[in-house]
């Protein structure tokens, strides 16, 4: 095939041979498009060589440009940026593309630019630029940052954005849209790739990587390649005896042992970095053996010890690797040959994605097995694989003019060289994400920036862009503009503590609000290791070794993933067909005894039903609605129907939710007939109905918090010397308060009504759901106690009141009282 490709180089076409490789449709199609100066996106399957892709046209150009001194000639400047998510990401992509420039014995340097990278390094890449940059969105606008930032890119030929589909549906995507807007600036004939595994909305996501506004030719490649992928669900002997509420699964580590045992190297995803840490104490637990075969990675380590981590992998030494997020994304580890999943994914993307880190190799088997943490998750997993055969994938919906963003930009801009109004607002127009920005929007950010708006006008802090005797907009204070540098980026966290040792030497970093809870001499778990707390002093914990083997568990305010609307769909498919006696796979089959007691005490629900539970016990009155919708749509839900119920009778509600329904708790009984007669599963007046059921001042406080840190309103700290949560908390509530009696027109206020409304509570959503119940026959239930279905909701209520123990305990009790 290659003879077959004339435009090649003999050298790109002799290291092909060399490999005995055979470049495939894809990969031909792209190399193809690129030649003729396209842009474009390309969706293929994990480890189907998608790097090698888009960098060989990338070598070939230059190879074809300089014939005769292609691998002494010094590039001068950067020649290729390459946007990676991920630090872990960037490592292993400046690997594998060293690893074809050196073969060819070609000068150029290939170097990453991450949180990570020291200063002494980022001073030595800013003294000779690199030919091939790795760097994240965050720090593609520290250079944007910076004086005569344009030097970057002027020699620039391509922008390949990895893993696309992570950074769309984000403010880092955002990011990324903008940046590409200031690259295309100094350099409109810049080639802009994107890399993608597989989502629903293909080409939405090309728009908005390469939008159509800017002129240039454009391709989508699709590959035809299937991966052939193994998907195993790890079953209890008997499900009746396996936990309904979630105990992380831990019961099942004997049926993974010997999983782990048998293969080379094996990741093991979890969803938090907390269950990350008690399963990488529990497998050490449970098997002694892995000791000094077993890591833990995970992004609150210590940058050192995943660099060791990840090394460890590529060189064949770890058996075991516990992992979070932090590595499920286009990291190649050739030995790893099996991925243990714990927990539902909550989405049919992010299994595949996590699959693909096994089987890393053109042609190879992906083995992943799921470990369900509670006997609904087994039901989960059969929804997956149907999900996974009809290629049922998610979208991922680009972020639409969040002005927290265009603020932080604008300064960014003015940090840097300066800009006039009219053409860094032609850029930013330029982008999908800000292409229906008004002038008057617009001019609003740059008097925002200028004076502080109307109810900050009187403080010099809140000033921070002039315009010059040119008509330059520019930052120049060297103190605000340090500030500024030092907050770019959309990620928001609660402040974060340095962990180190008392005798020397750090481990990672831990969040201010765990720590707080703590008193001097408490244990906890921290990077697998059990660590007494001995103080805190200048934004730093300090630990020493423990002897105990109990304590507090490391926990960050993640929040839990929401389950997605496809896998919320193939779920109640699974439903119904149980409904109608079917169980065709094992999963199924496993959890049969569950669903016919289900079906004995209450019902299942069907396709063309809402099934809602009512019952009394001594707690109360129940009503469990089972819209298997999400946590978070429950949550919306559950807070609609309680207040729709109030406003026909005044009574009072305690709500609780999971993935697969929600609780209304109350201590008389509820009018549930006569509220559904009067409008309760209406769409009417659902804005109206939800804006008056939430406490929309303290939701809006809190949200706000993120939108006032990446607008640049509140400061998080210099290094060494970081602001506490609570002074954070109290300065964004107070410009929140501020602003809302001062200056309600200000567009961050409505901007956090609307992120509240669109991603928070998510109306679109709750508004489908409810057209959806108008389709559905409302089926009511009176059993004469809790229900399968019912029982886990009501153990996540009991969960936030009472300790780990006294929960089992509990959790005991109402089984027993369940069973009989």
């Amino acid at each position: 095939m290659i003879n077959n490709l004339p435009f090649y180089s003999s050298q790109i076409q002799s290291w092909f041979q060399k490999n005995d490789w055979k470049p495939f449709d894809f990969q031909v199609e792209l190399w193809e498009e690129y030649r003729l100066g396209k842009s474009g996106l390309l969706n293929a399957p994990t480890g189907s060589g998608k790097t090698y892709a888009v960098w060989v046209p990338v070598i070939e150009q230059w190879i074809r440009s300089h014939p005769e001194d292609w691998q002494t000639r010094e590039p001068g400047g950067i020649q290729v940026l390459w946007l990676t998510p991920l630090r872990a990401l960037a490592k292993d992509t400046e690997h594998s593309l060293n690893r074809l420039n050196n073969d060819l014995g070609m000068s150029w340097s290939i170097v990453r630019r991450t949180g990570d990278t020291s200063s002494a390094d980022k001073q030595k890449m800013d003294r000779k630029l690199p030919a091939c940059l790795i760097t994240t969105p965050e720090s593609l606008h520290i250079l944007l940052s910076r004086k005569n930032s344009a030097r970057y890119f002027k020699n620039l030929k391509a922008v390949i954005v990895d893993e696309w589909h992570e950074l769309l549906s984000s403010k880092r995507g955002t990011l990324t849209e903008l940046g590409l807007s200031a690259i295309r600036a100094v350099k409109p004939d810049v080639q802009v790739w994107g890399v993608s595994a597989t989502i629903g909305n293909l080409q939405q996501a090309l728009e908005v990587l390469n939008p159509s506004g800017n002129n240039h030719p454009t391709a989508l490649i699709v590959s035809k390649l299937e991966k052939k992928l193994q998907t195993r669900t790890i079953l209890p002997d008997k499900v009746e005896s396996f936990s309904w509420a979630g105990h992380i699964g831990v019961r099942l580590i004997p049926k993974i042992i010997p999983i782990i045992e048998s293969s080379k190297t094996t990741l093991l995803f979890t969803n938090t970095r907390a269950q990350a840490e008690i399963w990488y104490q529990q497998l050490l637990d449970a098997h002694p053996e892995f000791a000094g075969q077993i890591a833990l990675h995970h992004g609150s380590l210590d940058p050192d010890i995943r660099t060791w981590v990840e090394d460890a992998i590529h060189s064949g030494k770890l058996k075991v690797v516990v992992s979070t997020s932090s590595l499920d994304l286009g990291v190649d580890f050739s030995p790893v040959e099996t991925v243990i999943q714990v927990g539902s994914p909550k989405g049919v993307a992010r299994f595949l994605q996590r699959a693909g880190r096994s089987g890393h190799q053109p042609g190879a088997t992906s083995r992943i097995y799921f470990i369900p943490t509670h006997a609904m998750e087994i039901i989960e997993s059969a929804a997956l694989q149907t999900a996974i055969r009809n290629k049922y994938m998610e979208e991922r919906i680009p972020y639409q003019k969040p002005l927290d963003v265009l603020v932080q930009y604008i300064a960014t801009r003015a940090t840097g060289d300066g800009f006039q109004s009219e053409e860094l607002f032609r850029e930013v127009t330029s982008t999908h994400a800000y292409a229906s920005l008004s002038k008057a929007e617009w001019d609003w950010a740059l008097q925002f920036l200028t004076s502080g708006g109307d109810a900050l006008k009187s403080y010099n802090d809140f000033a921070k862009v002039t315009r010059d005797e040119d008509g330059f907009f520019v930052l120049q204070d060297k103190r605000k503009a340090m500030r500024h540098r030092l907050s770019i980026g959309t990620i928001t966290a609660d402040p974060h503590l340095k962990v180190k040792f008392i005798s020397g030497g750090t481990i990672g970093t831990v969040e201010e609000s765990f720590i707080s809870r703590l008193t001097p001499g408490d244990t906890l778990l921290f990077a697998g290791r059990w660590l007494d707390y001995v103080r805190t002093k200048d934004m730093t914990v300090y630990v020493r070794k423990s002897k105990k083997n109990k304590g507090a568990v490391s926990r960050w305010m993640g929040g839990r993933m929401q389950l997605s609307t496809q896998l919320s769909e193939m779920i109640r498919l699974k439903m119904d067909e149980a409904n109608r006696g079917v169980a065709d796979s094992e999963e199924m089959k496993a959890v049969w005894p569950l669903l016919e007691l289900q079906k004995s005490r209450s019902a299942l629900p069907s396709l063309n039903q809402l099934l809602i539970e009512k019952f009394k016990s001594r707690e109360g009155w129940h009503l469990c609605f089972y819209p298997i919708e999400g946590r978070m749509v429950h949550e919306g839900l559950a807070t609609l129907m309680s207040y729709r119920i109030s406003r026909i009778q005044p009574i009072s509600f305690t709500m609780a939710m999971n993935d697969y329904g929600f609780e209304l708790l109350s201590a008389e009984e509820p009018p549930l007939e006569k509220a559904l007669l009067m409008g309760l599963l209406s769409v009417d007046s659902l804005d109206e109905d939800i804006a008056g059921s939430i406490n929309a001042s303290e939701m809006g406080k809190r949200h706000f918090r993120e939108i006032s840190r990446i607008a640049g309103l509140v400061f998080q700290g210099f290094p060494g010397n970081k602001s506490g949560a609570m002074h954070l908390q109290a300065s964004s509530e107070l410009l929140y308060e501020v602003f809302s009696k001062y200056d309600e027109n200000n567009l961050l206020l409505e901007q956090t009504r609307s992120e509240i409304m669109t991603y928070q509570l998510e109306i679109g959503r709750i508004k489908s759901v409810l057209e959806r119940f108008n389709k559905q026959e409302i089926f009511i239930k009176e059993p004469e106690k809790a229900t399968p279905f019912a029982f886990p909701i009501m153990v996540d209520r009991l969960r936030a009141k009472l300790t780990s123990e006294k929960l089992e305990d509990r959790i005991k009790r109402m089984r027993l009282q369940l069973e009989k």
